[in-house]
């Protein structure tokens, strides 16, 4: 009962904060944070994956792994991409079977890596390429940009979203192959018609 009062508070908080428009919705876990860009989904999409997204960080919270520190989500039409690095494999798979009891997740998309914690140096190079893909990204598409979620591991770039507009997606990956740093990009964004 408890968690039904708190997501139901947590849901009326954000669209009295940010308005009753889809665009407005905002849901955040640890350092990522998941914005619906208006005209990609709908409202009870948009709704679903909040949901998810609440639910998700109150289990991470729950868990004595101290996944919520560890691990980053992002949620698009029921599609949960995780990122993040853990101590080992037990971690590893304690954090998919946490999402997969979600009500409502459709996919788990597990980036999550197995080893030690990155260095100083690795973080902050990783925070500097995320930087850069945001904002080369919106220098590129504008506010369309608002329809990804961009997460950075190890000079990895993950991507996830849902677009109606594939060469968009192509002008933001094309740019993020410029940016100094960057290993690989993985693109789990969802192509819509």
């Amino acid at each position: 009962m408890n968690k039904l009062i708190f997501i139901i508070i947590a849901f009326i908080s954000l669209i009295i904060i940010k308005g009753c428009s889809p665009v407005g919705i905002l849901a955040g876990s640890g350092a990522t944070t998941m914005v619906v860009a208006e005209g990609d989904r709908s409202f009870g999409t948009v709704v679903d994956d909040a949901t998810i997204k609440i639910n998700l960080a109150a289990k991470f919270l729950q868990s004595k792994n101290k996944i919520f520190l560890n691990i980053n989500t992002s949620v698009n039409d029921g599609r949960v991409l995780m990122t993040g690095i853990v101590e080992n494999q037990e971690i590893r798979i304690d954090a998919v079977k946490t999402v997969w009891e979600i009500s409502g997740v459709k996919e788990v998309m597990n980036e999550v890596e197995v080893g030690n914690k990155s260095t100083l140096k690795e973080y902050t190079n990783d925070l500097w390429i995320t930087t850069q893909v945001k904002s080369l990204a919106a220098q590129t598409v504008g506010f369309r940009v608002l329809s990804y979620n961009f997460e950075t591991i190890k000079g990895k770039v993950y991507i996830a979203g849902i677009t109606s507009r594939p060469e968009q997606l192509q002008e933001i990956i094309s740019v993020i192959e410029t940016i100094k740093g960057v290993k690989e990009i993985v693109n789990y964004v969802t192509l819509t018609k």
